[in-house]
Order: C-alpha cells, then structure tokens, then sequence
C-alpha cells in the first residue's frame, strides 16, 4: 500500500518560512565553522563555547582533572 502524495499547495509550513529556516541554519553552521582557536590558531570545536579546538579543549579538560587530583594531597 502506498501513501498518496502531498500536492505542493497544500504544505502544511509554507515555503517561504521553509527557505527562511534554511538560511538561518545556514549562517550558524557558517558562524561556528570559522572560528579559530584562541591558543593553537587551529579551527573552533562546535562543541566549544570558549573557542578552542577540540586538542586545546581535551587538554584543559585534563589540566583540570589533574589539579584536582593533587589537591587533597597538598592539604
């Protein structure tokens, strides 16, 4: 059984806010890929809020691992 096809005037979003999401879309993923690394230079991890690549971001995560680590041995 097959489904009957949608006719293109009866969307149910009209195209015009369909194309408008697109380009929003667009432009973020524009936005985020152009950013450079405020320690290596090396392009931006998406997942970053502080502008690292994801190298400079995993060694910062373990700097942290480690500091706290050593601070109950110190006290």
């Amino acid at each position: 059984m097959r489904r009957k096809r949608i006719p293109a005037s009866d969307r149910v979003v009209p195209s015009e806010i369909l194309e408008q999401a697109k380009k929003a879309v667009q432009s973020d993923r524009l936005k985020r890929r152009t950013g450079k690394c405020v320690v290596c230079g090396g392009e931006c991890s998406p997942t970053s809020s502080e502008q690292l690549c994801w190298v400079c971001r995993r060694l910062k995560i373990s700097a942290w691992h480690e500091s706290e680590q050593q601070m109950p041995a110190q006290e």
